[in-house]
């Protein structure tokens, strides 16, 4: 069986959270993909930093790292800015799958989210 990709995951979340919090912003982070070497040169000077988790809910102060349910793993540029969000106070999940994602974000609004389960997720 195929394991859906982070791109299908990713996408298929987005989807489910725009239904489940229509009025909350959420936006992609555009650090991943493949570019050319002069786009993506102009990016990296537009700011664009390797390890940046790929979505970011503002109200919530909330960054969510997608992963494959099976497969993709957290690499120490993404570990570095984990720890560097964290320690300014943001909330950081990293999520194996759209459901996954979902499950997490229900249990933070409900106040039983442990930061402890996102971050056994960076290890694989």
């Amino acid at each position: 069986m195929t394991v859906p990709s982070e791109h299908y995951e990713q996408v298929r979340f987005i989807g489910k959270f725009s239904i489940l919090y229509p009025d909350v912003r959420i936006f992609a982070i555009p650090n991943g993909g493949h570019r050319g070497k002069v786009t993506a040169a102009k990016m990296k000077h537009e700011g664009v930093r390797r390890g940046v988790p790929d979505l970011y809910v503002p109200a919530w102060k909330l960054w969510i790292e997608m992963k494959r349910v099976k497969g993709g793993s957290v690499s120490s540029d993404q570990k570095d800015w984990h720890d560097y969000l964290r320690g300014v106070g943001d909330t950081v999940f990293v999520c194996r799958g759209s459901d996954e994602a979902l499950s997490m974000v229900s249990e933070f609004l409900e106040g039983n989210y442990l930061e402890q389960n996102s971050i056994s997720n960076e290890r694989g």
